[in-house]
């Protein structure tokens, strides 16, 4: 987001207060859990293909 350079102070405050709201609370959660669930599928998906974790059966 680009904002004009001749912005008084206060509300140049005010576009970066909101812009780290709308990150800290938006979009980085959207991404912690995508990052995690995409891992936890990609773990499931290999167990399906070569098999559970262990020692190997006799």
């Amino acid at each position: 987001m680009s904002e004009p350079p001749d912005l008084p102070v206060p509300a140049r405050r005010r576009v970066e207060i909101i812009t780290f709201l709308v990150l800290a609370f938006g979009i980085w959660p959207v991404v912690a859990v995508g990052v995690v669930g995409g891992y936890g599928f990609l773990v499931w998906m290999l167990q399906i293909i070569f098999g559970p974790p262990g020692p190997p059966s006799h």
